[in-house]
């Protein structure tokens, strides 16, 4: 797949979220409305690849915003071992892209079999996933030709955003929700010479980690995954507090670090981590598509740096 097509699907993504936060908005309060009536106590959710990482995010945004706590399923264990855990008492989420993964079906299938309430979150109506799920989100991203999942990812944080608001019947949230495609835009405006910089430090050090926390865990896979299946290049992702137990003692001059940050609980510790890998010899880039000094970026909600 062309470079040129990539690009363009990643310039969609606006637009994309824009149309899913317009008219996916009745089917995701009438899916909260069933949910609560459901009295769920926890969420189990079904993914692979770039929908994983999507479902490493649900697991903070309906843990802080809903007090649910959420577990990634094992679905080897449905089909591999025919051995699936009880799940009573849950929401069993499927997210794919393309909803054909016949283990993720599986494990919806299950949780449907055991009377919880299921979910469906792909971009192909009438796909399988969607056959076994009593409610589906549709992305409604169009058709993704590249093999990078770019608009179709952003799409599935949205929609379970959008699901996590309607279930807490939160106003302000849903008018924050409303802002997300001009402040994806603002990210797509970031001056090109700041990242080809940073893509020329991750290159030529060939190796290196990526380092979230919170909400950002989920961004950090995110990003090793990108790195590994479009620029060939071995970076690792790690919680920021996880990597201070052991692997930081592979940082040496020229390795290469990938720190996502932003203003919020984590912030200071993860800038003091960002200092401390500095001092130990990885490459020092630090960049912000605002433009901002070094000073005034834990103040911006929208700043990040990378090392």
């Amino acid at each position: 797949m062309s470079e040129s097509v990539l690009r363009s699907e990643i310039a969609e993504q606006p637009a994309v979220i824009e149309r899913l936060l317009v008219e996916g908005a009745a089917e995701t309060d009438a899916i909260a409305r069933d949910i609560r009536a459901r009295d769920v106590h926890h969420v189990v959710i079904a993914a692979r690849g770039s929908s994983d990482n999507a479902a490493r995010y649900a697991q903070y945004l309906f843990g802080a915003h809903n007090r649910l706590t959420v577990t990634l399923a094992t679905p080897s264990l449905f089909t591999r071992y025919q051995a699936p855990p009880r799940m009573t008492g849950a929401l069993v989420v499927g997210i794919s892209q393309s909803g054909q993964s016949p283990d993720l079906v599986a494990v919806v299938e299950e949780g449907r079999r055991q009377g919880c309430p299921t979910l469906a979150i792909t971009n192909v109506a009438g796909s399988p996933l969607t056959v076994v799920a009593d409610h589906t989100i549709l992305l409604r991203a169009g058709q993704e030709r590249s093999i990078a999942a770019t608009k179709t990812y952003t799409a599935q944080l949205t929609a379970l955003a959008m699901l996590s608001t309607a279930l807490a019947a939160n106003a302000g949230w849903r008018r924050e929700l409303a802002r997300v495609p001009g402040y994806v835009a603002s990210a797509l405006d970031a001056d090109a010479r700041v990242i080809e910089a940073a893509a020329g430090t991750l290159k030529t050090a060939g190796h290196g980690v990526v380092l979230g926390r919170g909400f950002n865990f989920a961004t950090a896979f995110e990003i090793a995954l990108k790195a590994k299946e479009l620029a060939y290049v071995a970076v690792e992702p790690y919680s920021s507090a996880d990597f201070q137990h052991g692997p930081i003692a592979l940082i040496e001059t020229g390795f290469a670090s990938i720190v996502v940050n932003v203003t919020g609980a984590v912030c200071g510790e993860v800038e003091e981590l960002l200092r401390t890998i500095a001092a130990r010899g990885a490459r020092p880039r630090q960049t912000c598509p605002s433009g901002c000094r070094p000073s005034q970026r834990l103040r911006r909600p929208n700043c990040w740096r990378s090392i």
